[in-house]
């Protein structure tokens, strides 16, 4: 397996000189000789490991020149990829994990320690499979590689076009349609992309003008397409990057972290899909007039073939046992399969060229974030950082579970400021997860809520790049539309703190603690969202907005005194508003 990893990274490596400037400025029509150069050290650095393999194993204490030179210029050469794909702010904080590798003795207290010399480090970090070539890299060249194959093949002969119009034609006619159509669609684009990013621009510039079109104000469209992009991520059957990492993080199948991450992506949208369709009734916004609406009869004849490789990697992913990359690959063949029953879609030498150009570009990024995952992974191993850094948390938390999952939050919001969601999620989860289950957190329960906030650092300001993405697109200003995002994701923000304390809501308990917990939960969501848009059948005043927000995180909150509490609450006021004669005169639905 090391031996494939080295020779993945290597031309992942050589991909991203070749294609990835070095600065904005510089020239795109011709190679510079420095990035000709880099990608050749590239190809040589992964190319010895794969070659000399089975001898670096048998001697791999050995501090040798050539190996030290070597891991230092691979070394090298994943910090300048790491800069020119993901920015500064990752490439510093991966600096710091370095300097505190060597300089442990200057540290105070706890992180203390005797400092690993330079040669020792990069000979470990190069060669020891627990490190650079280790599961980070594993996954990315694995799991990753064979979904981001999967999607390409599908969107290209036509899976993502017919999500989209699916979506319209169903929703697109009834009030708030082309918000509903933004939630749904970008639903079922993301749960097949993994990409927060990727969903926005290929989704939003459909889905926000058509929105603002119909009556919505810009911010709030932009943002309804950044949060039902952002969902993607955590909604099954395919989330991302992290969430096949977490499930080999903890051993487990793939299907476990599936079926777990379920209710709690269905709670996040429908939260989503109520509070558009509360905004559009307020604001008295109308659908899509039918004629510009596609046919849905001619859509499901057209395309219902899409749901065959759907289905089969469904099917395999849950089902059989095999590992996600094997279910990634017979969804592939598929698609490749039914691909040829429509002259539309059918696949040609041109069309699997341009499959094959967008997987490699696909991949650059995760195989750097994955390398730099294995970098600091292997940093955090070899010093002891990951029990020392849990330790100070835990301590400074003062043993307190809930602050303790405030800091988590507020760490993985942190440290995901301008990152992928991956990198995020393995820097918290190596240094912050390891408090939670120290605390009596479920490992599983610890790490899906760390990934949780990783996630909505996307939608967080200052630097939330779905927001970014999504204003950018709809010409609108970036704070407002941030606010917006945060208020529509408001479920995703409280939902992990609920499964830390009751994990019911992660399908995990008794047959009769997850159907309770799921029914009250649907009921939370409802009046949350009330609340938090302020409408039901009028305009609601700021006391009933508290108690229906009140209610709704009680009735969410597993537990038979809540659920009594939170249905206590809420029923004076929704009792007087159905109560009032203006609702039998508007149309509700």
């Amino acid at each position: 397996m090391q031996q494939y990893l080295a020779v993945f990274l290597a031309m992942a490596m050589a991909g991203t000189f070749l294609v990835v400037p070095a600065h904005h400025k510089a020239s795109l029509g011709r190679l510079p000789w420095y990035d000709g150069l880099f990608s050749l050290l590239s190809l040589l650095v992964g190319i010895y490991v794969a070659l000399f393999y089975f001898d670096i194993i048998e001697t791999m204490g050995l501090l040798l020149p050539l190996r030290i030179v070597l891991g230092a210029v691979a070394i090298l050469l994943i910090l300048e990829g790491t800069r020119r794909l993901l920015g500064w702010p990752i490439l510093f904080i991966v600096l710091i994990f370095f300097l505190y590798a060597r300089y442990t003795f200057l540290f105070p207290g706890a992180l203390y320690g005797q400092g690993i010399p330079w040669t020792r480090l990069v000979n470990y970090l190069y060669l020891d499979p627990n490190s650079l070539f280790g599961v980070a890299l594993q996954v990315a060249a694995t799991v990753v590689f064979s979904f981001v194959f999967f999607g390409q093949f599908l969107f290209s002969t036509g899976g993502g076009l017919y999500f989209t119009e699916g979506a319209l034609a169903l929703f697109g006619q009834y009030r708030g349609g082309p918000a509903k159509v933004s939630v749904v669609a970008s639903s079922l684009f993301g749960t097949m992309s993994g990409s927060a990013v990727a969903n926005v621009v290929v989704d939003g510039p459909i889905t926000i003008p058509m929105m603002v079109r119909t009556g919505y104000r810009p911010e709030v469209a932009a943002a309804v397409e950044a949060v039902a992009s952002t969902g993607g991520q955590i909604m099954p059957p395919v989330m991302g990057a992290a969430a096949f990492l977490m499930a080999t993080f903890l051993g487990i199948p793939y299907a476990q972290v599936a079926i777990a991450a379920i209710f709690p992506a269905l709670l996040y949208y429908l939260s989503v899909f109520i509070q558009v369709d509360l905004e559009a009734a307020r604001r008295g916004l109308r659908g899509l007039p039918r004629e510009e609406l596609p046919n849905l009869k001619h859509i499901l004849g057209q395309g219902w073939l899409f749901l065959f490789p759907i289905g089969v990697l469904v099917y395999i992913l849950f089902f059989t046992g095999l590992e996600a990359e094997v279910a990634g690959l017979y969804a592939t063949g598929a698609v490749f399969l039914v691909s040829f029953l429509r002259k539309a879609s059918r696949l040609t030498f041109s069309k699997l060229l341009i499959i094959l150009e967008k997987t490699g570009e696909g991949l650059l990024e995760i195989s750097i974030i994955s390398a730099v995952a294995g970098l600091i992974i292997g940093i955090v191993a070899l010093t002891g950082l990951g029990f020392t850094f849990s330790q100070a948390v835990v301590s400074l938390a003062g043993g307190n579970f809930f602050l303790l999952l405030v800091l988590a939050a507020v760490a993985a919001g942190i440290l995901g400021m301008g990152m992928t969601v991956t990198a995020a999620y393995i820097l918290v989860v190596i240094l912050v997860a390891p408090a939670l289950v120290q605390l009596g957190t479920d490992p599983l329960t610890a790490h899906m809520f760390v990934f949780y906030f990783a996630v909505l650092s996307f939608l967080t300001p200052p630097i939330c790049l779905a927001v970014y993405a999504a204003a950018a697109i709809g010409g609108t200003d970036l704070l407002k539309t941030a606010f917006q995002a945060m208020r529509l994701a408001i479920v995703a923000y409280v939902v992990p703190f609920i499964f830390a304390y009751k994990p019911a809501l992660l399908l995990r308990g008794s047959v009769t603690e997850v159907l309770t917990a799921v029914v009250t939960a649907i009921a939370g969501v409802w009046l949350l969202a009330i609340g938090v848009e302020g409408y039901l059948f009028r305009v609601l005043n700021f006391p009933k907005r508290v108690v229906l927000i009140v209610a709704g995180l009680g009735l969410m909150t597993p537990g038979l005194a809540t659920d009594v509490l939170g249905l206590a609450i809420a029923a004076p006021v929704l009792l007087r508003e159905f109560a009032n004669k203006k609702v039998f005169t508007r149309r509700w639905g």
